[in-house]
């Protein structure tokens, strides 16, 4: 939304006043906006010039467009040039999220802990847009003084989400820091990873057509990030769950080399993403659906966005899986874009000279089963039901060695701590297991067993934990942390630890014990927690049983 402020003085005076008490875009307040000249500030890019607001020290731009609109001819394409303007933009709100709501779904509850996907923005294919904030702008902001950049990709999966998060706003991180932040939105779903490329050769990027729109956003960081104080040279990226695995992605893919030099991955290890037939198992199915005929795949530019998201959510119904990331409209390996496998059958060469961090928390299931409150209160027979489903025979071994090793475990707890390491821990460790096995630079790796005290603690250390923690968004996200002093302690040390990787690619600092790099020797762990230490191997018997039954080992 864009004021115009061309009224008498003392009615702008007035209308001032009431609007700066008002939150802009998800939780930026702004300061006395009657300083005309000092609330507003511009800056350069090579599109064009654009306005943000200052928020006591900390430049703020929302909605810069990276890419045009992706709707009409530019579907299932790849990423194009936003057109310049001429003037100053506005760059006070935040942009379009990529279209995500099944309208056939209900809306997330008041309560729910969706922390990619709350309060979001209006959905639009003009959603190729990202987020900037940073101590300074200008030239001589960058000159003699080169702030490490953080690239956040955000979760949901491949499905949904926002950069445009609450939770993500990087205010915090940036003022902490003296980086600079970057989030980024992106097409998702089918309009990101529908694969029509057995169909007609000029859709042939239309499977990772979301990654490469995140590959368009780094080209931009690094053409235009040192007018926002940012250094070009040292840009990290970063994302939790979704966001991890796109990062993972990014590590694979030739078009991201050297765009970015350090990487974070947060409760999202892909050890494999989708492979060719699936993906175009989808496509048919969606064309089915839509009566669209495979010869006449560029009709899909012409239907309204609506319908091919109905099309869409039916298909994802029809073949329900246990993770959507590798049976649903995720990124393809198609040997070109994404040649292999992130980690699979090894880590993938591309970007091996980056340093990563990669880590998990301890019972990310407890997440997903807030809808499921049953899950909190199991017996053994229940428990071991569930446990049937997700590990056939090897089901009751597995229950086994987990009591052995968590004595006095509820049901529900074992439930929880196996299809974490399951669904989490297990593909985490192989993935630093294979990244390491590179040589060429450090794996840090990090397991977060700090447990929030919200709905009564039974979440324990749920999936998105991380997130409130790196940005320093303790009080913002706390209906997830609580927002106490010992969360509050907690984020000063996680936060800083992150920095500390982006800015040189090595996580220590005094404010944690030493932390060695990750070997298959000595399997190095920091554990994060109120009192944090360095463990080796900590979970090893749960590692070698579950690499034998994900078939890993």
């Amino acid at each position: 939304m864009t004021f115009d402020f061309r009224i008498s003085p003392s009615s702008r005076r007035d209308f001032l006043k009431h609007i700066s008490a008002l939150a802009v875009s998800g939780g930026v307040w702004l300061r006395d906006l009657t300083a005309q000249d000092s609330a507003y500030v511009t800056a350069e890019t090579a599109f064009g010039k654009i306005r943000g607001v200052d928020s006591a020290g900390i430049k703020i731009f929302k909605g810069i467009p990276y890419g045009a609109s992706t709707a009409g001819a530019n579907r299932f394409m790849p990423p194009a040039e936003p057109a310049d303007w001429s003037g100053v933009r506005d760059a006070l709100t935040y942009g379009h999220s990529a279209p995500q709501q099944d309208p056939a779904s209900p809306p997330p509850a008041p309560d729910s802990l969706t922390i990619s996907g709350e309060k979001l923005p209006p959905e639009g294919e003009d959603c190729l847009v990202l987020n900037v904030w940073t101590p300074a702008v200008g030239p001589a902001a960058y000159n003699g003084h080169k702030r490490p950049v953080m690239f956040w990709c955000h979760g949901g999966g491949f499905a949904t989400g926002s950069g445009s998060s609450p939770d993500n706003d990087g205010t915090n991180l940036a003022r902490r820091g003296d980086v600079v932040v970057v989030t980024v939105n992106h097409r998702l779903n089918v309009l990101g990873f529908g694969n029509l490329s057995e169909f007609n050769n000029d859709f042939a990027a239309s499977g990772d057509a979301g990654m490469l729109d995140i590959v368009q956003a780094m080209k931009w960081v690094r053409a235009n990030i040192s007018q926002f104080g940012g250094d070009p040279n040292n840009v990290t990226i970063f994302g939790q769950s979704g966001g991890g695995r796109k990062v993972e992605a990014l590590l694979a893919m030739p078009a991201a080399k050297g765009l970015f030099h350090r990487a974070i991955i947060e409760s999202g290890a892909a050890v494999r993403v989708v492979d060719r037939d699936v993906a175009v198992r989808n496509a048919e199915q969606l064309l089915a659906l839509l009566g669209v005929d495979k010869a006449n795949v560029r009709e899909l530019q012409k239907l309204p966005v609506e319908k091919i998201m109905a099309a869409y959510f039916a298909v994802v119904r029809e073949n329900p899986v246990v993770d959507p990331s590798f049976g649903g409209f995720s990124p393809t390996v198609d040997g070109k874009i994404l040649p292999q496998h992130p980690f699979y059958p090894k880590a993938s060469p591309v970007s091996a000279d980056v340093p990563v961090m990669i880590g998990c928390t301890r019972t990310e299931m407890t997440l997903f089963s807030l809808n499921d409150p049953s899950a909190f209160s199991l017996d053994d027979t229940e428990m071991r039901k569930r446990m049937g489903d997700l590990l056939g025979g090897q089901a009751s071994n597995m229950i086994d060695l987990y009591r052995k090793l968590n004595p006095g475990a509820s049901p529900s707890d074992i439930y929880f701590l196996i299809a974490s390491d399951y669904r989490y821990g297990a593909p985490t460790m192989i993935a630093a297991e294979r990244r390491a096995a590179l040589g060429k630079r450090s794996v840090y790796l990090y397991y977060f067993t700090w447990e929030t005290p919200v709905f009564g603690g039974r979440l324990k250390s749920p999936h998105t934990m991380e997130i409130p923690f790196a940005f320093d968004n303790v009080k913002i996200s706390a209906r997830l942390t609580g927002g106490g002093a010992d969360a509050m302690a907690l984020a000063d040390k996680v936060s800083d630890t992150w920095i500390a990787f982006a800015r040189t690619g090595d996580p220590n600092t005094p404010k944690l014990p030493r932390w060695p790099a990750y070997d298959a020797k000595d399997r190095a762990t920091m554990v994060i927690n109120n009192v944090s230490k360095v463990v080796n191997d900590p979970l090893r018997e749960q590692r070698l049983a579950m690499f034998q039954a994900l078939n890993m080992s």
